[in-house]
């Protein structure tokens, strides 16, 4: 599949390489399709392993007592991945550990991976699934030591086995190589970065020769989103200009992606990078303010985002980029519902009917043939479609995000669709939450709200 690629699995006592440890360690290394060397064994990882842990490996910690600590494996590690791609089953778990362990020892570890999640997708993509108990169903595999590291490393290999045959070498080649194929740095960038990027949600910002940032992106990938930007078949002019210009990159991970869109929209707005247009907010928002008296000579109100009062967001219709915008929605409304122009804001005030009501385009609130209450009604429900949403909480709420990847917990603090903050424990949730600051209406953070307050994942804490 490739000159040289070793198979690995690990176990370990959790999710988390920041704070769980290895196990154990099974590998299996191939040279030019020969087996070359087979390796196993178990680590002590200096911590207890929990009980489901146990459950789930039957690794327990009386076996582990006695075995050697990862600082004593790692040459032997070293010297079997030394000139070898790594493959495993959802590499970015397994290389993320070995990595912290690496790190833990003072070591940085630089090596080539391959996930076979992913060559199982390119090889069938026909599968929704592609886990190992997945993978064992569709091609009959059996093993009697799943979840411990040598048995799931014999699982890889016999699916690749078994894909050889099903599909050929010639596919799985191609597979491997297109997986392989993965863009660099420009030579002008530093080739280290490569080994720091992180694969975990969170924001990064390019740099050109000054301190202004050129572009500021989110992802839920740092890593696979910073190298899609040196891509040799850049999907646009912009996109080849950005990378051009970068002297320096910089990145902040997050606990997750509504938390990468929260950074990306503030640092957006606070830094204005040239290359981000579309988030840079540079229009004046206007929207229409209904007023709550029937009576009124000017039952609507033209409204700019900074008198927006988002408190009142339930008397407030359509967010227009421009007041031309505003004006030519309403004239089609007022059209199309024979709405009073006069009533509603388009024409300036004089008594007697309005020109569209002697055209019988205006149903004649104006003049006495319609009600005032009538016409208000017919000019709620014509609105409707446009309507901003009321707060649906009793006020403040926090949306979690949680990590295990990279062990991050934030919790950004809202009220009336307005941002108030962002913590990362208790007890400076609790610090937000008994602040007061002037809310401030913001389309964009409204707009997300809107879709994640309705996701049945999102976690809300009502404060």
């Amino acid at each position: 599949m490739l000159p040289s690629i070793t198979f690995l699995d690990l176990e370990t006592t959790g999710a988390t390489p920041l704070r769980d440890r290895i196990t154990e360690i099974a590998l299996v290394r191939f040279d030019n399709g020969i087996e070359t060397a087979r390796w196993q064994t178990l680590v002590n990882p200096e911590q207890p392993i929990p009980p489901f842990i146990q459950q789930l490996t039957t690794i327990n910690n009386d076996m582990v007592a006695n075995a050697p600590v990862f600082k004593d494996v790692a040459d032997t590690l070293l010297s079997f991945l030394e000139g070898s791609v790594l493959a495993a089953h959802n590499v970015r778990f397994d290389h993320g550990f070995i990595k912290s362990e690496f790190k833990r020892i003072g070591f940085t570890l630089r090596q080539k991976v391959i996930c076979t999640v992913k060559l199982s997708r390119l090889l069938y993509p026909q599968h929704k699934s592609h886990g190992l108990d997945a993978i064992m169903q569709r091609h009959n595999l059996t093993t009697i030591a799943r979840h411990r590291a040598m048995g799931d490393v014999d699982v890889m290999l016999a699916f690749i086995e078994s894909a050889r045959l099903e599909l050929g070498d010639a596919a799985i080649n191609k597979a491997a190589a297109q997986l392989m194929n993965h863009p660099t740095l420009p030579p002008h960038l530093d080739a280290s970065l490569l080994d720091d990027m992180p694969e975990t949600p969170g924001v990064y910002l390019f740099f050109g020769d000054s301190d202004l940032p050129l572009y500021i992106g989110k992802s839920t990938n740092i890593r696979a989103r910073i190298l899609s930007h040196f891509s040799s078949d850049h999907a646009s002019t912009k996109e080849m200009r950005i990378a051009q210009e970068i002297k320096h990159i910089e990145w902040i991970t997050t606990a997750g992606d509504f938390s990468a869109l929260m950074l990306e929209s503030r640092l957006v707005k606070q830094r204005q990078p040239i290359h981000n247009r579309q988030l840079r907010n540079e229009r004046q928002l206007y929207s229409w303010k209904l007023t709550n008296d029937a009576n009124a000579k000017n039952l609507l109100e033209l409204v700019r985002e900074k008198d927006i009062n988002p408190a009142e967001l339930s008397n407030l219709y359509g967010t227009f980029k421009s007041k031309h915008q505003a004006l030519e929605t309403l004239r089609n409304i007022a059209n199309a519902h024979q709405l009073c122009p006069r009533l509603i804001g388009l024409e300036a005030w004089v008594k007697g009917a309005c020109f569209a009501s002697q055209i019988k385009q205006c149903k004649g609130a104006c003049c006495g043939r319609e009600t005032p209450e009538t016409h208000y009604l017919r000019l709620q429900m014509a609105l409707i479609t446009h309507k901003l949403k009321s707060w649906p909480f009793a006020g403040k709420i926090a949306i979690k995000e949680k990590n295990s990847e990279n062990d991050k917990t934030q919790m950004h603090v809202f009220e009336h669709w307005t941002y108030l903050g962002s913590a990362e424990n208790d007890d400076e949730l609790a610090e937000i939450e008994l602040t007061t600051a002037q809310l401030t209406f913001d389309l964009e953070t409204y707009k997300l709200l809107l879709k994640t307050v309705n996701s049945a994942k999102t976690q809300i804490i009502v404060m």
